[in-house]
């Protein structure tokens, strides 16, 4: 298996105005530099062959500068989880409150406001508030995907070993061989017909490992609405990879 070495990122002046990380990987199996922008983590990647310095990568990124500005200004900004600022959740805008205060039964609660949108009022230490949120919404989406995945899994009769939430930067879901179905904590932001396609997406490669006829066949079968729920993902899916509690 072909290792990737990352080096330190480049700290050159027109890259600091981008005000984007910068990240440098050695891979043996390189043959000429590449460079690419990561539109999930805002973040550009230089790739070079081992015996290349990093010199000669600057050098090469300088003469893209342009390129990189204009893939960069084409992703949205980031939203962090601040005071004040709106987050989709289960596709609908909530308001963020850090109260500043504790609160007995939990850190974060959904409140109503008759005059605006709804509320996410998250308690304790300020500084603390979005790694509180973070996790919130990750257990709502094991929540919401648990109950999605039991439902479709005893619909094709196959059996899930467990559930994991993570934040994978380059697909909604996953299916290991050994059964385990990882999901991204940001399906939690869609609407929820979304997170159910691509909960039926994982189940469906219990019965089939593939891409399919067989395999698409059982994820229309769990949700008939499958072809209009992919393209949602396609077009608006970047879009939650917009939010985070820090900025990529």
């Amino acid at each position: 298996m072909r290792k990737s070495v990352r080096g330190p990122a480049l700290k050159r002046p027109r890259i600091e105005e981008l005000d984007c990380p910068v990240e440098v990987r050695r891979h043996p199996g390189a043959r000429r530099l590449t460079l690419r922008v990561s539109r999930t983590r805002r973040a550009v990647i230089v790739t070079l062959p081992v015996q290349c310095d990093l010199g000669e990568a600057g050098s090469f990124l300088d003469r893209n500068i342009e390129w990189v500005r204009e893939r960069l200004n084409s992703i949205p900004q980031p939203v962090q989880f601040v005071d004040g600022e709106r987050l989709p959740v289960r596709g609908e805008f909530h308001k963020l409150t850090f109260t500043g205060r504790r609160a007995a039964g939990g850190g974060v609660v959904r409140a109503h406001r008759t005059a605006d949108i709804p509320e996410l009022r998250i308690s304790g230490r300020e500084e603390h508030a979005p790694r509180r949120l973070r996790d919130w919404l990750a257990e709502e989406a094991r929540r919401d995907l648990d109950e999605r995945v039991q439902v479709h899994t005893r619909t094709l009769g196959v059996k899930a070993k467990r559930i994991a939430i993570r934040d994978q930067a380059t697909r909604w879901g996953s299916c290991s061989t050994t059964g385990v179905l990882s999901f991204s904590w940001r399906l939690i932001l869609a609407p929820p017909r979304i997170l159910d396609y691509v909960a039926a997406h994982e189940v469906a490669h219990l019965a089939e490992m593939n891409h399919g006829p067989r395999f698409w066949a059982h994820v229309e079968r769990l949700v008939p609405s499958m072809k209009e729920d992919k393209l949602w993902l396609q077009h608006y899916g970047l879009e939650l990879h917009r939010y985070g509690p820090t900025a990529d």
